[in-house]
């Protein structure tokens, strides 16, 4: 297991659709491990497989206490609840702005034996959900802010330092998402 870099804002793998996982094997494992290492190592509340260049549909979370990972996960809103709340990601380090998910949701997937799991999440644990799988879906959480945010976040990650870097791989404090996992 080992802490891998992670993909910033511009890379491609950050933007395509991750393939279901058909195997649940040694290396679904490994990647497991390796995205919770890259994971904590950061800082973040969750990590999705294709923001350390694998095109999986796999992701970790750790938020409020409550660890995991999820392979060939959906969602589904429990009601019509929304909240609008910081969010921030460890693509786009250092950067944050308010966005509106449901707050309440039920996830359902695969853990890395193949096992079929639920996971219900309300607040920051939901918006990780909605936020992790969506990088599955090749979507970034700034695709969700309204258009005047999205102006303004584009203009600030345009401006941000490791931004259209030839070596863009950086390490940074944690993202305002929910702060530190642990």
């Amino acid at each position: 297991m080992s802490v891998q870099p992670v993909r910033l804002f511009g890379d491609p793998v950050l933007r395509t659709p991750a393939a279901p996982v058909t195997t649940f094997d040694a290396e679904l494992r490994k990647l497991v491990a390796d995205l919770t290492d890259t994971m904590h190592d950061e800082g973040g509340a969750g990590l999705a497989a294709p923001q350390i260049g694998v095109g999986l549909r796999v992701f970790t979370f750790e938020v409020d206490g409550v660890a995991g990972h999820m392979v060939n996960p959906t969602w589904n809103a429990v009601d019509g609840e929304e909240q609008f709340g910081p969010e921030g990601c460890l693509s786009i380090p250092g950067l944050g702005w308010d966005c509106r998910r449901a707050l309440n949701v039920v996830a359902t997937g695969w853990n890395m034996h193949g096992e079929p799991i639920t996971v219900e999440g309300t607040a920051k644990l939901a918006r990780a959900i909605q936020h992790e799988t969506d990088h599955l879906d090749g979507v970034l959480f700034v695709d969700r802010l309204d258009p005047e945010t999205r102006k303004l976040a584009m203009s600030e990650i345009r401006a941000a330092e490791w931004f259209g870097r030839p070596d863009p791989i950086v390490k940074v404090s944690p993202h305002p998402m929910f702060g530190k996992a642990r």
